[in-house]
C-alpha cells in the first residue's frame, strides 16, 4: 500500500516536535484543526518546560530543525521577554511552549477540545 503524501503543514508540524523532543519537552500535543471551521491555522502544536530557560531553548531547537529542514522561519513570534510563553507562528502550524503554570492557566487545550488531538511522548 502506498504511502500518504504529508501536507506541506503535517511535515512542518513532525520536524517542530523534533525539535521539542531534541531538548527535552513535556507533555506535547499536536491538535489537527483543519477540519474545524474559523480555525486559526491547521495545527496548534503544545509543550511545556520546566523553567524559562528550557522554554527559550525549546523555541530554538525548533527553529533550527524547521529551518534545516524546510527553510522556514518562523512569520511572527513573541513571548522571549520572560519565556512563560512562547508562541512561534508559522501561519499553517502555530508552535505554544508554556511553562506548566501558564499552560494550565491558559488552558489552549480545552479551548480547541473538538480538534483531533494526539498526544506524543517527549522521548
Amino acid at each position: 500500500m502506498p504511502k500518504k503524501k504529508l501536507s506541506e503543514s503535517e511535515v512542518l508540524t513532525r520536524e517542530i516536535i523534533k525539535g521539542i523532543q531534541e531538548k527535552k519537552g513535556k507533555k506535547i500535543l499536536s491538535m489537527n484543526l483543519m477540519k474545524l471551521p474559523n480555525a486559526v491555522s491547521d495545527f496548534f502544536v503544545i509543550c511545556s518546560g520546566n523553567s524559562n530557560t528550557q522554554v527559550e531553548a525549546i523555541a530554538d531547537s525548533i527553529e533550527e530543525m524547521v529551518r534545516k529542514a524546510t527553510g522556514d522561519k518562523p512569520w511572527h513570534k513573541e513571548g522571549f521577554e520572560n519565556a512563560e510563553w512562547i508562541l512561534l507562528d508559522y501561519v499553517t502550524v502555530v508552535v505554544h511552549i508554556f511553562q506548566e503554570e501558564s499552560r494550565a492557566f491558559y488552558n489552549l487545550e480545552k479551548l480547541w477540545d473538538d480538534a483531533e488531538i494526539i498526544e506524543l511522548d517527549s522521548d
